[in-house]
């Protein structure tokens, strides 16, 4: 296969996986809750994308370096909200 091509569908299918995460942040963001968010499942998987920047980066990976970047923000992101919103669940009185 050409270069070019292959390159597209990396920069394809980054964009794809990195627009998948904006649905959850979204939700987030509009309800306030991130009650049913697995802190557990973010800190790794953020971890995991943290490593695939540096895979890109020692590879020249455009399409890996740069997706994984977006999304370690976004995944960063998402963490922070998690914290926040159930900081705030957990200060309710009743």
């Amino acid at each position: 296969m050409e270069k070019t091509i292959i390159e597209i569908l990396g920069y394809i299918s980054a964009t794809l996986t990195t627009i998948a995460f904006l649905p959850q942040i979204i939700k987030t963001v509009k309800t306030k809750s991130a009650k049913d968010v697995s802190m557990g499942m973010f800190v790794l998987f953020t971890c995991g994308v943290f490593l695939w920047i540096v895979y890109g980066f020692l590879t020249m990976a455009m399409p890996v370096l740069i997706a994984n970047a977006v999304i370690f923000c976004l995944a960063l992101a998402q963490i922070i909200l998690k914290i926040k919103y159930d900081k705030k669940d957990n200060n309710i009185k009743y």
